[in-house]
């Protein structure tokens, strides 16, 4: 619905303008309400939305929008009658003269004024039929860089989020195993003072605890910068707390992907916007054609003038005059500039068809290779899996037989060590085929936000 806001009338402009601020009042104190700086739930989802609400990349490709339509809607304006009103008033210290009859002949008055109101309006012109033809497919392109804005910021918040779990699940890991090589340091110390083995064992499980808590520091200094990171991300208040949550059942459940997926190109938001580009090149050249067709105009004055000698009597009596015309204007020659000008449009667009179609190979490159390690991370994952299932049996075994008497403590701390790699392999493998993923789904051009 649009407003005719010349019809509506200055107590309607007021209403909304009242109402505008109304709004900014709301707005103010909803950004200003502290609970709407941070996430109580920290879920994948509503991280990846705080993102989208926040980053001021987003702001910035939504006020470009607004930019846009603003533009095509000044140069639009151009089609309306362009009515303009000017003020004249000229005092002559010295009148024109000329000799008439061989004699010294005045002309004019004292002081001269005039009120003038002109109108213009376009009736061809190849800038605003440019603008009409193209309008749409402005506005479009603005909303395109917002969405391939918000794909690429969408898709490296994901990450960097199962990057953060993925460490922290390697913090708890090796904070288990610390406990556990805690237990085992407690058992071989006290069988070294009771005698049963020499100090070897305890040496050597101090030193796997020593080197299991580097690690665990090290996880924890790793999570520390991915976990800014990801704040940096979302523009997520640099001291606020920021706790993942997340659902481990449901992290495995969402690496299931349809692998027999065919390309669309279509889906792209990059070959969307070649597209788009390409529609903008052709009314560009059909613009340079259009050099070769006048423009015209229609136009019309309405003068009221006032001359008198003395400026108190100076308006007292108008003196009218009005007329109405039409200005056509065609260039006969310019040196070729306007054939130049189309040549260089049709090859602008030709580069652009070529850009679509290396952009096809760029894709089918990207999907083949970005499920080329889906697949290979895929079952690299469900390998570490049984792993971890595996290399638990034996340790278990292993520290059993240990306890027993019956095998050495060097092969506890073999055993433990492999558990240990199984454990943080497979939380990597699980973050790998999560963000691999991603990159499927974006290579498809799936992700929409």
């Amino acid at each position: 619905m649009f407003i005719d806001y010349r019809r509506a009338g200055l107590p309607l402009i007021i209403f909304f303008f009242i109402g505008g601020l109304c709004l900014n009042t709301t707005n103010l104190k909803a950004q200003q309400n502290p609970g709407d700086s941070v996430l109580t739930e920290a879920t994948i989802e509503n991280v990846v939305a705080y993102a989208l609400k926040n980053q001021p990349v987003i702001s910035q490709a939504l006020a470009d929008e607004q930019i846009a339509n603003y533009q095509v809607k000044s140069k639009l304006a151009e089609w309306l009658p362009q009515v303009n009103f000017n003020y004249l008033y000229q005092h002559n210290f010295q009148l024109s003269a000329n000799v008439i009859g061989g004699n010294l002949v005045k002309f004019g008055v004292n002081n001269t004024s005039a009120f003038q109101f002109t109108l213009n309006q376009t009736i061809f012109n190849r800038d605003v039929l440019l603008a009409k033809r193209s309008g749409r497919d402005v506005l479009i392109q603005a909303k395109q860089q917002t969405e391939a804005e918000r794909i690429d910021l969408a898709a490296n918040v994901a990450k960097a989020f199962y990057d953060v779990l993925a460490t922290e699940r390697q913090i708890s890991v090796s904070a288990e195993n610390v406990i556990r090589l805690e237990r085992s340091l407690y058992d071989s110390k006290a069988q070294y003072e009771a005698g049963v083995v020499d100090k070897t064992d305890y040496k050597r499980a101090m030193i796997s605890l020593n080197n299991t808590s580097a690690q665990k520091r090290l996880y924890e200094e790793q999570a520390k910068a991915k976990r800014m990171y990801l704040k940096s991300l979302m523009n997520y208040p640099e001291n606020a707390e920021l706790k993942l949550v997340f659902d481990s059942a449901k992290l495995v459940d969402d690496i299931a992907l349809d692998t027999l997926q065919i390309i669309n190109y279509a889906t792209r938001i990059e070959y969307q916007q070649l597209e788009t580009q390409k529609r903008l090149l052709e009314a560009n050249l059909q613009y340079n054609k259009w050099s070769f067709i006048p423009s015209v105009s229609a136009n019309g004055a309405y003068f009221l003038n006032y001359f008198n000698d003395e400026f108190s009597k100076l308006y007292y009596k108008s003196v009218p005059n009005s007329y109405a015309g039409l200005t056509l204007s065609f260039p006969i020659f310019q040196g070729g500039k306007r054939r130049y000008d189309i040549r260089q449009a049709e090859w602008q667009l030709r580069r652009t068809e070529y850009g679509l179609e290396g952009l096809k190979d760029v894709i089918s490159s990207e999907y083949s290779s970005a499920l080329a390690n889906y697949k290979y991370s895929l079952n690299n994952f469900y390998t570490l899996k049984e792993n971890v299932v595996l290399a638990k049996e034996v340790y278990d075994v292993i520290d059993l037989q240990y306890r027993s008497g019956v095998k050495a403590y060097i092969e506890v701390l073999v055993a433990e060590v492999e558990l240990r790699s199984a454990q943080i392999n497979y939380f990597d493998a699980l973050y790998q085929v999560l963000s691999s993923k991603i990159d499927v789904m974006r290579a498809l051009g799936l992700l929409k936000y």
